[in-house]
């Protein structure tokens, strides 16, 4: 794979060789005075991602074959010991995933990945854009000359196809990390290749002219040993055949220390706009503030001065490292960035998954990750976060950037939009698990798979035995059910509960007492506890009536007596399809999670209707419907149905039409609860509209109660 940027980020600490600089003067309400060289455009003005697209499986057509990316050898499938990824793809909007030789997820499901090289995972990743705000792609084009260059050139053919498609911008960002004949044969690979895509109206345009970025020159590393000279001639050459050249430079590249190699200043100068790189440079708050005072303000007053455009990179935070704090990270750097007046945003990265900064939709929890290897969900700090969070941030970030969001140092996008996860759900559910021993396969991760049919089973012989889960943060621990596998005879097993919150220091919970175990009432027993915050629960078995070892099928641990089930929107993320909509408030936005998008019908025609697929048939009882939670949108009556059907074909009616009252003061919400009922396609159908001559939605949730 060559030198990663991850490589050359470790050594650069903040403030290495730089000297505090004053910041410059800000106009009212924090925003630099700095005005753009350039007019808004595809990049200036706009949110741009770090594209990769470069995930590969067996079985993919791919011609570099094997798992591009995914492992260290690509010859061998990706597993804890033969990978470069940190975190976890969210695979629930793939329609293929291939098998890993990683454990299976703490829900007891196997260990897939996606392959970049499916035109669906494009289009899926094109769609989130679309959904969020991301006005352009920057598409990675590492060396084209090696191996990866047929697959490379593939690749540019999909986003192209996936740009066009769902209205997005893409553009050609060279990365010239170990190309040592670069000078000579990226100008090959620009007319040769790459400038004929110039001609779709989706490649990203400023100032009337075709952008491309080259990430790379002047750092300090060998990787990309190039001379100013040479450096300087490519970027004149680019400028020659017509394009908008972007720069992706150091992040001390102004000064010519740390990261930057000395005497390039006049190749950074010559780009139309310059992009410094920021990932690994800063895991906190304080570290971007700095970063924002030190060197973003005079870095914005440089270009200024030089009629150059400032792009600066923003960026998630880096979630295997902790970064991340539930999103307050990703929005303090877009809030600097904004109230700084930067003339674009470029965030890094959409799906690098390898460097745990992606913004695309990541596991939520363990239970959709692979058991006991150590990557880290969503929810890692404790607080649960849909897969989808961080395309939320970015959309209310572009807002902001555009004018359309008053600057706000406080993140206005909560972690869960609409119905969270209860606190009384199954808190033990894909969380990591240990226990003092195991009997062959019988491992204590089987406990917290959903599966009853696996189990934990002790060493045989011997007593006691324990096992325990770590529920990630500490809890009002109450109740615990416990179970066996069904067809299993009756059987007691004397046992104790305890409780800790750092997995060192137990308290006893439950004394120990003999528990019944009867397949006549499903092989389930509920032991209560007196409320106790834990984080650790283990329970303890002396005993067993049917096997001379400790059991367990399932461990569930509650934080209430009585917890309602957990309310799962099953409309989340799925297809949706339309009668119409106008521009870009397409279907899609009732289910991305985001309150203020929305669907919007082609205006002064009724009736109109938007749907959603739930994937297979499934027991629907109750549906929420919502506008954006602004006063803007004024209180306005809607006449709707709900439909259903099974097959996207026949139709019936659930609910029978009736004007619903949508009004600000009650968040713009409707509930629309009826009989049970199974159905695998769910319709609203409008055929009025006090507030608009159009059928409008921001949000259409389905639930089976």
């Amino acid at each position: 794979m060559g030198l990663t940027r991850r490589t050359l980020i470790g050594a650069v600490a903040a403030g290495t060789a730089l000297a505090a600089v004053p910041p410059r003067d800000l106009l009212p309400g924090g925003t630099a005075s700095a005005a753009a060289a350039s007019p808004p455009g595809d990049v200036v003005g706009k949110i741009t991602v770090g594209y990769q697209g470069w995930f590969s499986c067996p079985g993919d057509s791919a011609p570099i074959g094997g798992w591009w990316h995914w492992s260290r050898d690509r010859f061998q499938p990706p597993s804890p010991n033969n990978t470069t990824i940190v975190s976890w793809p969210d695979m629930r909007e793939y329609t293929h995933g291939y098998a890993t030789a990683y454990p299976a997820l703490g829900n007891g499901q196997p260990a897939q990945l996606f392959s970049s090289y499916d035109q669906q995972t494009v289009d899926t990743h094109f769609r989130w854009m679309r959904d969020h705000g991301c006005d352009t792609a920057a598409l990675q084009r590492f060396n084209p000359v090696g191996d990866e260059g047929p697959t490379r050139d593939a690749m540019t053919v999909k986003v192209r196809d996936a740009a066009e498609r769902h209205g997005r911008r893409f553009y050609i960002m060279y990365d010239v990390t170990g190309w040592t004949s670069m000078q000579s044969q990226i100008k090959e690979d620009w007319t040769t290749k790459m400038s004929a895509h110039t001609a779709s109206p989706a490649y990203a345009r400023q100032n009337g002219k075709p952008a491309v970025c080259i990430w790379g020159f002047g750092f300090n590393d060998d990787g990309r040993p190039f001379a100013p000279a040479p450096c300087l001639d490519v970027v004149q050459w680019f400028k020659a055949q017509g394009c908008y050249v972007i720069g992706g430079v150091p992040t001390y590249w102004r000064q010519g220390i740390n990261d930057s190699r000395p005497g390039f200043s006049e190749v950074y100068h010559a780009f139309h706009m310059l992009s410094p790189w920021m990932v690994g440079r800063t895991g906190t708050l304080d570290g971007l503030d700095w970063f924002h005072t030190n060197v973003n303000v005079p870095d914005l007053a440089d270009c200024a001065a030089h009629g150059i455009d400032y792009q600066p990179c923003v960026m998630p935070g880096d979630l295997s490292s902790g970064h991340r704090r539930h999103g307050d990270f990703y929005w303090r750097h877009l809030y600097n960035m904004v109230r700084l007046g930067a003339q674009g945003l470029y965030v890094s990265m959409f799906d690098e998954y390898n460097e745990g900064n992606q913004i695309a939709k990541t596991s939520e929890t363990q239970a959709t990750t692979p058991a006991g290897v150590g990557i880290r969900s969503l929810d890692e700090d404790g607080t649960f976060c849909s897969a989808d969070y961080y395309l939320r941030i970015t959309a209310d970030g572009g807002r902001m950037l555009k004018g359309q969001l008053a600057l706000t140092a406080v993140r206005p996008t909560p972690p869960v939009v609409g119905t969270p996860p209860p606190p009384g759900g199954n808190l033990a559910a894909g969380r990591p698990t240990s226990a003092s021993s195991q009997n062959g396969p019988f491992t204590a991760g089987n406990a917290v798979d959903g599966d009853r049919s696996s189990y934990w089973e002790s060493t045989n012989g011997v007593f006691p035995q324990w096992w325990q889960v770590d529920l990630g943060a500490a809890h009002p621990v109450s109740r615990l059910v416990l179970a066996l596998p069904d067809g299993w005879g009756a059987r007691t097993q004397t046992l104790s509960v305890q409780g800790s919150t750092d997995g060192a220091t137990f308290t006893t919970l439950a004394a120990a007492t003999a528990v019944r175990f009867d397949p006549g009432t499903g092989n389930t027993a509920t032991v209560t506890v007196p409320t106790t915050t834990a984080r650790h629960v283990r329970v303890t078995v002396t005993g067993n009536t049917g096997w001379p070892s400790a059991q367990l099928a399932q461990v569930e641990v509650y934080a209430t007596t009585a917890p309602p089930p957990p309310a799962t929107d099953l409309a989340r993320g799925r297809p949706t399809a339309t009668s119409s909509h106008t521009q870009g408030y397409v279907g899609g936005n009732v289910v991305d999670g985001d309150a203020h998008s929305y669907w919007e019908s082609v205006g002064g025609t009724f009736p109109q209707w938007v749907q959603v697929d739930l994937g297979s048939a499934s027991p629907v009882g109750r549906v929420v419907l919502g506008l954006p939670p602004s006063a803007a949108w004024a209180t306005r009556t809607q006449t709707l149905s709900i439909q259903g059907s099974t097959d996207g074909t026949t139709w019936q009616t659930i609910v029978a039409p009736a004007g619903r009252v949508f009004d600000p003061a009650t968040g713009n919400q409707v509930t629309v609860s009826f009989a049970a009922t199974s159905r695998r396609y769910v319709r609203v159908h409008i055929t009025g509209n006090t507030g608009w001559p159009a059928g409008q939605l921001s949000r259409l949730e389905v639930y089976a109660a």
